[in-house]
């Protein structure tokens, strides 16, 4: 591994930046790019456990702000996806989308689907607090969930 590299996760390993890297693994794991929070979140609460609350509203903060980005991009291709408008997923999407309006955003926190939804809500120009407030009270669920049944899932 390179010098660089190494550096690197050692400075993201120590305890005070345990924090800024949980936000930074969340708020990219909500853009379109596969990543996971998930991980951050427990490794972050094995090593710190009395970070727990402050580890959850972070983590659903990154993740909020991702989703936000998601749907301003989304809001700003409105022109590019105007070529696949006629498909039948594309249809069915919008179809959904457009029963469920910004409550729609509470899924964002689902795998695969979640992310290009928020994008999909900024496309259709849904408005934007509404959405993220969907969003957010989503993702907190979320983690406020996963996080215990993570954590119960490793050996003590």
């Amino acid at each position: 591994m390179p010098i660089w590299m190494e550096s690197l996760f050692a400075l993201l390993a120590l305890p005070e930046y345990g924090l800024s890297t949980l936000f930074v693994a969340a708020f990219v794991s909500a853009t379109l790019l596969p990543v996971g929070s998930e991980p951050a979140l427990v490794g972050l609460l094995v090593l710190n456990p009395q970070l727990y609350w402050p580890a959850i509203l972070v983590a659903t903060l990154g993740n909020t702000l991702g989703g936000m980005l998601d749907w301003w991009m989304g809001y700003g291709a409105h022109q590019v996806a105007d070529k696949y408008a006629h498909s039948r997923v594309h249809l069915r999407a919008l179809a959904f989308l457009e029963r469920l309006g910004p409550k729609a955003c509470a899924l964002g926190w689902l795998p695969i689907v979640g992310d290009p939804l928020c994008a999909v809500a900024g496309w259709l120009r849904m408005p934007f607090w509404p959405c993220t407030g969907y969003m957010l009270l989503g993702k907190f669920l979320r983690y406020l969930i996963m996080t215990p049944v993570l954590l119960g899932l490793l050996p003590h």
